[in-house]
């Protein structure tokens, strides 16, 4: 292969470096037009493509005429395609690492930013569905309804047993283990009954339900926003918030009650089988102390949270599926991000209910 300048260049088996080539057009200033002789040229590969490519920059730069019709068309054709489409310079971060860094938390707050009002949002439409349900007008069927209540207290039962035990458990050998020091092992009754009524039993509850049924809603919505089900509903008329969000949010409201209420017992009968079984507390001691310990106060505020939670659980997963994107691996995002709004909400949550119970006294 040849590459003609003001005489004739070989190139061989072997490209040239691009300064080399800058010399020689340097040291032959008359030189204004660059062809190519490939009359024996065999073969080629990339690497002649980046050299045109290059060289191509250069003679534009040295405004000199590169001539490409002695390449082979295969050449030619790769080359006008590499023109017709510029190249992105955004790929990678071409910047310095500060100015990247820095350029990566703007993105992300601006991207905060956009969610939490897409949430406030959300939140507003969610507050007109359910004053129309007061108002007697809704557009979701009672059937679904009873699914939901059902997927959501019923069929949750066996991981919120196992979990609100094992809290009790720990909770009383924990306890104990402070409380023998002064040979008051009698209060460990004390110590399970008021931490599982006013905090751990809607905690973990809520902690289980963010997992368990929020990850469900966002996977659910999701879906049906891939496979454009959504949509459909927009098209016939059907609110999504009234047809999918609401009834969701009706079936947390409802079962997170009942589902802290049977935390907070089996988290207690938790604790009963450790001071039974390790601490000489009779049942009837231990039984006593607990009823004592514990009021309608308490038991109340762990309603109240389990409520707040059960609405911040719908609201996470149903908002997360609905914006979810138009793919199976968004869906997955969908759900992951369901959990952990979910969950940094209700830690959120707890520590102000814990701060306004704390300064109302209660």
């Amino acid at each position: 292969m040849l590459l003609r300048l003001s005489g004739s260049w070989k190139l061989g088996s072997t490209l040239p470096r691009l300064e080399t080539v800058r010399k020689v057009l340097d040291t032959s200033p008359e030189t204004g037009q660059i062809f190519f002789d490939t009359e024996k040229l065999t073969g080629w590969d990339s690497g002649l493509l980046t050299f045109l490519r290059n060289l191509s920059d250069l003679c534009r730069d040295s405004r000199i005429t590169l001539d490409l019709q002695g390449l082979p068309d295969g050449v030619r054709r790769l080359l006008n395609l590499a023109a017709a489409v510029p190249s992105r310079k955004t790929t990678g971060p071409d910047q310095g690492s500060g100015t990247f860094f820095l350029s990566g938390i703007g993105g992300w707050a601006v991207d905060f930013y956009r969610s939490f009002l897409g949430f406030l949002d959300f939140i507003g439409e969610a507050a007109v569905a359910f004053v129309k349900l007061l108002a007697g007008k809704y557009s979701f069927r009672g059937s679904d309804l009873l699914v939901i209540i059902q997927e959501t207290g019923a069929q949750a039962l066996p991981i919120v047993s196992l979990i609100s035990l094992l809290v009790g458990l720990i909770l009383a050998f924990v306890g104990a283990v402070q409380l023998a020091m002064f040979g008051a092992q009698i209060y460990i009754a004390n110590l399970v009954g008021i931490a599982m009524t006013r905090e751990m039993g809607a905690m973990m509850a809520a902690i289980i339900m963010a997992g368990r049924t929020g990850a469900a809603f966002a996977a659910q919505l999701g879906t049906m926003q891939v496979n454009e089900e959504i949509d459909a509903l927009k098209t016939l008329g059907v609110s999504p918030m009234e047809f999918l969000v609401l009834p969701r949010m009706l079936a947390l409201v409802l079962m997170m009650p009942l589902l802290c209420l049977y935390a907070d017992l089996l988290g207690i009968i938790g604790g009963a089988l450790v001071s039974v079984a390790s601490f000489d507390i009779s049942l009837i001691q231990y039984a006593n102390q607990t009823i004592a310990s514990i009021n309608l106060t308490y038991i109340a505020i762990g309603l109240i949270k389990s409520v707040v939670f059960g609405i911040v659980i719908a609201l996470s997963g149903c908002f997360r599926g609905i914006n979810c994107g138009r793919s199976a691996t968004e869906v997955g995002y969908a759900a992951t991000s369901a959990v952990v709004t979910a969950i940094v909400w209700i830690i959120a949550l707890d520590g102000l209910f814990a701060v306004l119970t704390g300064m109302l006294g209660v």
